[in-house]
């Protein structure tokens, strides 16, 4: 492999779990401050939704509800913007649109003591949930076949069966769902212990990873991976 695709692939790699930590970090703040339900994680939400409307419990039922349509319209909005030429400026707008939503997120939240309650918390819920949606759809449009930075059921299925089946561990995919536990555990730890800085985490990690994406590396790893 050449030296330039070896630091292409180390930044993809590097992008995907500073993606990851931002998601772990933002379902950890929908968990505990935001309804109990997830902002990327949608089967689980699926299935409150279901489990809410059989124990009657309309609150859960419409939180689930709501992160269900928020990521819905984040993944629709970002396929849509990534679709046409210019990949590489498509995907930073992508990113871009991701940034201004868990910015304002984190501008609300703050505004509220880190403690929003009635509608403002439930369109915190919507907006951190299409943030995550677009993050999906992005990373899906135009990222590697099974790539994914929010929903990890299939990156561990794939990580065992390979285990099981050839002896071989994708050293990737154990990265993105260590990733995801240390950003779930981060925001655990800031929305308990400094709850008005929580959403700065995943906001700061989306801003970098679009950042990083102006640099003369950060341009290499999106020409070779979409251009």
């Amino acid at each position: 492999m050449a030296d330039g695709d070896a630091t292409a692939d180390g930044g993809l790699v590097a992008a995907a779990v500073a993606l990851t930590v931002a998601t772990g970090a933002m379902d950890a703040i929908s968990f505990l401050a935001l309804g109990g339900v997830f902002t990327s994680v949608m089967t689980a939400n699926l299935s409150l939704l279901g489990i809410s409307a059989g124990a009657q419990d309309p609150d859960r039922a419409r939180d689930a509800a709501v992160a269900v349509a928020g990521f819905v319209a984040g993944a629709l909005l970002s396929a849509r913007i990534v679709r046409g030429e210019r990949p590489v400026r498509r995907t930073r707008w992508a990113l871009g649109v991701e940034v201004l939503a868990l910015g304002g997120l984190w501008a609300v939240w703050t505004s509220a003591g880190g403690d929003p309650g009635g509608g403002v918390r439930l369109g915190l819920l919507a907006v951190g949930a299409l943030a995550m949606g677009g993050q999906s759809g992005l990373v899906r449009a135009v990222g590697p076949p099974g790539m994914s930075t929010t929903y990890l059921t299939g990156t561990l299925t794939g990580l065992l069966v390979d285990v099981a089946r050839d002896g071989r561990v994708r050293w990737v995919s154990l990265a993105l769902l260590a990733s995801l536990v240390v950003g779930a555990a981060l925001g655990g730890l800031l929305v308990t212990y400094a709850a008005p800085a929580a959403p700065g985490l995943p906001a700061g990690l989306v801003a970098l990873v679009l950042l990083v994406s102006f640099i003369p590396q950060g341009r290499a790893v999106w020409r070779r991976l979409i251009g």
